[in-house]
């Protein structure tokens, strides 16, 4: 079984593409493209090129590694990803490599490696070709004033979420009673500083609401539900995250609100990690989501083929 990847964080990057795509004509949503790549091979050989980026990770290696770089990315099956980027697979190559030469580890980046930075860069090209089209969130107040998002906490207190989350501590006091908490029961919950905005895409809540019962039937009686750990950021909110040394990619899956992580290692301490990975992978498999581990979360971002399905799921369910 193949395990997907994670996602690099370093200075602020390049600018992400306006909310209005130019020179493309949009794809109906669900609706497949003709000229779709091929994303099995492209994961096959994501995987192949790490492994000569991982013999190649010194520092005197600088060199090497970008004639390595230019010469696999223009493997068919890298190349036709990244060419339907909003980039173009010359603006994809050269944002890996800025990536690269920027990199610097850190404990609160989950790219613990240079491979493992190339290896999310080039797996979360799969979200940002899906959602070329899709206008970015390009502030937090865009995020909050969005029709297109709703209010998970709304959600919540009528009991129609299958899943967990945190909410971000707005204050000073709100932080401190949170790592009192985390002292006082350090396994309670997920470490995670939480959601920053509490907003998401119908799409997105019908599959976390999906993927949240399948775990529940899947895990034995005790196990806590999913725990979501990020949902829909801004540009804005991005670039603060890399300031800060975090894995945060641009153009992001996050930005269109497609994108979301999920806390997998706290579930060791139950038992069940493998079987949300098999589950995940096993969804992936299927063409509805994008999966990249990034070590403590993991990264899905919803396939635009299944966002029909799911937002009649939505509306079935929260019936509207």
């Amino acid at each position: 079984m193949r395990v997907p990847s994670r996602s690099p964080g370093s200075q602020p990057g390049p600018r992400v593409p306006p909310a209005t795509p130019a020179r493309r004509l949009p794809t109906p949503p669900g609706r497949p493209r003709a000229d779709a790549p091929d994303l099995a091979a492209y994961r096959a050989a994501v995987a192949d090129l790490l492994v000569e980026v991982g013999a190649l990770a010194d520092a005197p290696s600088t060199a090497a590694r970008q004639v390595l770089i230019d010469d696999r990315l223009r493997e068919p099956a890298l190349a036709a990803v990244l060419d339907a980027t909003p980039q173009g697979f010359l603006g994809a190559r050269e944002t890996l490599l800025l990536e690269m030469a920027r990199y610097q580890p850190n404990e609160r980046s989950s790219a613990r490696d240079l491979a493992a930075l190339v290896r999310i860069y080039l797996l979360s090209r799969i979200d940002v070709m899906w959602w070329r089209d899709a206008p970015s969130f390009l502030t937090d107040t865009q995020v909050e004033a969005s029709a297109d998002l709703v209010d998970l906490e709304w959600l919540r207190r009528r009991d129609l979420l299958s899943f967990r989350y945190r909410q971000q501590p707005a204050s000073v006091l709100g932080r401190g009673v949170q790592a009192v908490r985390r002292r006082l029961r350090p396994d309670a919950s997920p470490r995670t500083a939480g959601l920053l905005a509490r907003r998401a895409r119908r799409e997105v809540v019908a599959l976390l609401n999906d993927l949240g019962r399948e775990f529940a039937r899947a895990t034995p009686s005790g196990t806590p539900p999913l725990w979501v750990t990020s949902l829909t950021r801004s540009a804005e909110h991005q670039y603060r995250l890399r300031r800060l040394g975090y894995s945060a990619m641009l153009p992001s899956g996050h930005c269109s609100g497609y994108a979301v992580d999920v806390e997998m290692a706290w579930f060791d301490r139950f038992g069940v990690r493998e079987a949300l990975a098999e589950m995940l992978l096993a969804r992936q498999e299927a063409g509805e989501i994008n999966v990249i581990d990034e070590g403590q979360a993991w990264h899905l971002c919803l396939a635009p083929a299944a966002r029909r399905r799911l937002r009649r799921a939505y509306e079935a369910e929260m019936g509207v």
